[in-house]
């Protein structure tokens, strides 16, 4: 009897079970937290004490739109491979540093900030988007496939965040400043670098800061608030106003107790007396209507959602992913800690919105496309083969 060769049987994978492709944690818990945000910015923004017409509800329904909007962009997200994203790097870097220039000739000012386009009735804010594209970017540079990250790649990662944190500095817009270096700082330190170059960038860093400060760089403005929140016993007359809105928004917190004053019976809030309440001071809202217990489950949402962020970016099959997943996280958790800690006198007033919670459209579609684009890793986590093809 004669051996004949046999074919290996041919192995027919199936799909992975939609179940698995999906992480229902950061799903929920950025839809309730976005709900939860509605019904605090309808809350601020529905009327004041002694106004009898009928509760305004502009905001909420322009809130709403964009949280619609918001998930049709995430879900879109999801789906952008990471070779798309390379491929079409250099044309979305031209673009926001353009936007980012337009804005300062025929853009209009808010508070003190020219850094919105007007399109009617609303606004777009190009150094929201501007994070994620400086996410991406740093991602591509500090993800080599073979060897380490060395200095000049770095370079090169820095010069890519200089350039639109310069134009926003011109605008001159502080706060979103800031959320830029952080999320290249965190980013470059999570690339691997040697530690003798984080020292270095640290030194740098803190000096920069002191310089800046020290320095005739800063609006009125923007002194006003660090004066308030670094010399709050001893502020000038230019500075009082800005220590009165703090005064305002920690009065208002404290109002809440453990329960709260109730939904729509805040005192302060319905006093008008916390200035920008629906965007920058919004947490004041659930810390005197619900309370500490209401407060508690706002910031119980944002930090699963943020773990959910963080796991992810651990579950990353590749440097690049992992990296673009840690500047999210990194992005996320500095304007919750920042919008979070300014309300209660914790950090400086730089009007850095909560991120789902926040009025605007510009920072609610940023937000949920960073989180889709974090849904995307999650999805692909289980895709060992056709992740090394897209890369």
């Amino acid at each position: 009897m004669t051996a004949t060769a046999t074919r290996p049987a041919r192995r027919t994978v199936s799909p992975d079970p939609w179940w698995l492709l999906v992480d229902p944690f950061l799903i929920l818990s950025a839809l309730a937290t976005a709900a939860m945000g509605s019904v605090l910015v309808y809350s601020a923004t529905r009327g004041v004490i002694g106004d009898f017409t009928e509760p305004s509800t502009e905001f909420l329904e322009r809130q709403v739109l964009f949280i619609v909007v918001g998930v049709v962009v995430g879900v879109s997200a999801a789906f952008v491979p990471p070779r798309l994203m390379r491929r079409l790097y250099p044309l979305a870097f031209a673009a926001m540093v353009a936007a980012l220039w337009l804005v300062l000739q025929v853009g209009v000012e808010v508070n003190g900030t020219k850094g919105w386009f007007s399109f009617g009735t609303f606004r777009m804010q190009p150094s929201e988007p501007g994070k994620l594209v400086v996410i991406i970017g740093l991602a591509l540079l500090l993800s080599p496939r073979q060897k380490e990250v060395g200095l000049k790649r770095v370079l090169f990662a820095l010069a890519l965040a200089a350039a639109p944190i310069a134009l926003i500095r011109l605008q001159p817009d502080l706060g979103t400043t800031l959320v830029y270096l952080v999320i290249a700082l965190i980013m470059v330190i999570a690339s691997g670098i040697k530690a003798r170059w984080i020292v270095l960038l640290a030194i740098i860093a803190v000096a920069g800061t002191v310089g800046v400060y020290r320095s005739d760089e800063l609006a009125e403005y923007q002194e006003a608030r660090l004066r308030v929140y670094l010399f709050e016993s001893d502020v000038s007359d230019e500075s009082a106003g800005y220590a009165f809105n703090v005064e305002q928004a920690q009065i208002a917190i404290g109002n809440g107790g453990l329960r709260g004053q109730g939904l729509f019976n805040g005192t302060q809030t319905r006093s008008d007396l916390v200035p920008q309440q629906q965007t920058d001071f919004i947490f004041t809202v659930a810390g005197e209507e619900l309370g500490l217990r209401g407060a508690s489950l706002l910031l119980g949402l944002l930090a699963i959602l943020l773990f959910r962020v963080w796991r992810t970016a651990h579950l990353a099959l590749t440097p690049f992913e992992r990296l673009m997943s840690t500047g999210i996280f990194a992005m996320l958790l500095f304007q919750t800690f920042q919008s979070v800690g300014m309300t209660m006198g914790m950090m400086p007033v730089t009007g850095i919105p909560l991120p789902l919670v926040s009025y605007g459209g510009s920072s609610m579609l940023t937000t949920m496309a960073s989180l889709g684009l974090i849904a995307g890793v999650y999805r692909r986590r289980l895709d060992i083969e056709g992740m090394l093809n897209q890369q």
